[in-house]
């Protein structure tokens, strides 16, 4: 009796022992990635806005009402209005056919679905140089019918749809995989049409993982630097959007200003993250098989 007692006495302690190993270690590895968001987010935001408010509130805000800066800001959110849209429409029916039709080369789209991931930013503008530029394959065409795609506005927007349309897509395919076609088989057959099947059960089923993807488009939408690199041609006051204005403000020693532009893109970032966090929390309270 003795010996059972010394024994459950030694299995108490072997199990408390271990789960104060288990809150040091939690608590050790909360630590770690605290102290290195901290370092690696946090500060550098922080030094940002210090860094912008550095000569005075007046300083910034002539920084941000500078025409060109002003124009920055007006097109990419000009990029914004007319890319994430076509994203949008583009993912919704890419997810749509890729999960509710079975049908040769399906492997194969999904993989150029996939290929923007795949190529870096300047690659994926070059691409579009290389077609429309004035030496490029439809650059004489374009030239004798007085069309401008690179160094204008066109190819900026062409360059951003290819970096960024993966987004909405890939969000939606493996939620609409997950969810089934068993409801718009349900949907079908007591005769709805495919147009009130989609509208009435497929989007309210899918709008949160939606919008999620529309989140992260926006996102990289704004934030895209490379391929804009490559096709804007740095033509101030038109065909700089607000990563290019910067990084031109910075290389002209225009601290306070560059950092003033920047904090706008931070906003924008911070406004982003708490859409999709509260994006997310309606997503953890969707039903299990969702």
């Amino acid at each position: 009796m003795d010996a059972k007692i010394q024994i459950s006495t030694k299995s108490i302690k072997n199990k408390n022992a271990e789960k104060k190993e288990s809150v040091l270690i939690q608590w050790l590895l909360i630590s770690i990635v605290l102290l290195f968001l901290s370092l690696f987010l946090v500060v550098p935001l922080a030094a940002i806005f210090v860094k912008a408010f550095d000569k005075g509130i007046a300083v910034y805000l002539a920084a941000i009402s500078d025409p060109d800066s002003f124009a920055a800001i007006k097109l990419t959110l000009l990029v914004v209005a007319i890319t994430v849209p076509i994203n949008t429409i583009f993912g919704v029916i890419a997810a749509w056919a890729l999960t509710k039709y079975q049908f040769k080369g399906k492997n194969l789209l999904l993989t150029l679905i996939d290929l923007p991931f795949a190529i870096s930013p300047v690659i994926a503008g070059l691409i579009f140089v290389l077609l429309f530029g004035l030496h490029g394959l439809f650059g004489p065409f374009l030239l004798e019918h007085n069309i401008k795609i690179i160094f204008a506005v066109p190819g900026i927007i062409l360059a951003t749809l290819f970096v960024t349309f993966p987004f909405i897509a890939r969000e939606l395919i493996p939620f609409m995989q997950n969810q089934g076609s068993s409801e718009e088989e349900a949907s079908i057959i007591l005769g709805a049409s495919g147009i009130k099947t989609f509208i009435y059960v497929t989007l309210p089923n899918i709008k949160w993982a939606l919008l999620y993807g529309i989140i992260l488009a926006n996102a990289r939408t704004i934030g895209e630097f490379g391929a804009v690199s490559v096709v804007s041609g740095h033509i101030r006051g038109m065909t700089n959007t607000m990563p290019l204005h910067i990084e031109i403000l910075y290389n002209e020693y225009q601290f306070s200003a560059s950092f003033a532009v920047a904090s706008l893109m931070s906003i924008f970032a911070i406004i982003t993250l708490i859409i999709k966090s509260i994006i997310d929390s309606k997503r953890d309270h969707l039903p299990s098989k969702y």
